[in-house]
């Protein structure tokens, strides 16, 4: 099976695809789809998906966004826990909401936290070649896992930043069919921010 899933499918602009990018693909489209929805068997497809990522990202050494798998498989038991069964601070059930002065701040400041240490990380103790560049997606990541499972509108916001930073990342790593997938991706990040937008409380939607 694995020999299988790391046999090229088919090929895009010269570079080979393989039937693992083309199921973890497929898969992270209908979690994505799922999360827009507020359906929380999307957090099952995301560790799924994050696990097969995991070796395509590997093989074409972008380090950072491998190990951001690895976590994102581990938090989306969390995510998944916090659609079922959370709440807010005051008992409340867990809906759709905008962060808070204080929490947006929070949240900016997270990132610009993240991007430089993982940045950082990557060009001492590996051999990417995009440490930066992969750094920002992998850092931003964190803070947006983070904002989904606790219902934040806002992960959408950190979401198409990451998602746009990506495609030029995969688009220099020869990953066209991901390439593609992180196109869908930012699409799909403002149809989510719409669509929650929508289930916001209407003082919050103001």
């Amino acid at each position: 099976m694995p020999e299988l899933l790391s046999a090229p499918a088919f090929a895009l602009w010269g570079s080979p695809v393989t039937w693992l990018e083309c199921v973890a693909a497929v898969l992270a489209l209908a979690m994505v789809g799922c999360n827009i929805r507020e359906i929380h068997w999307g957090w099952p497809l995301a560790i799924v998906s994050s696990l097969l990522y995991v070796g395509v990202f590997a093989q074409a050494k972008i380090y950072g966004d491998a190990s951001l798998q690895v976590f994102f498989a581990v938090v989306a038991f969390w995510g998944w826990l916090q659609w079922l069964r959370g709440h807010r601070a005051d008992g409340s059930a867990l809906r759709v909401s905008r962060l808070s002065r204080r929490g947006l701040a929070l949240a900016l400041l997270a990132c610009a936290l993240a991007w430089p240490a993982v940045a950082l990380f990557l060009r001492r103790f590996t051999d990417t070649d995009v440490p930066w560049w992969d750094g920002f997606a992998t850092g931003l990541s964190l803070v947006g896992q983070f904002l989904l499972g606790r219902k934040f509108i806002e992960n959408w916001v950190v979401w198409l930043a990451v998602n746009l930073v990506s495609i030029g990342l995969f688009v220099h790593k020869g990953l066209w069919l991901t390439v593609g997938l992180y196109a869908v991706f930012a699409a799909l990040s403002v149809a989510g921010y719409l669509a929650w937008r929508q289930r916001l409380p209407r003082a919050a939607a103001a």
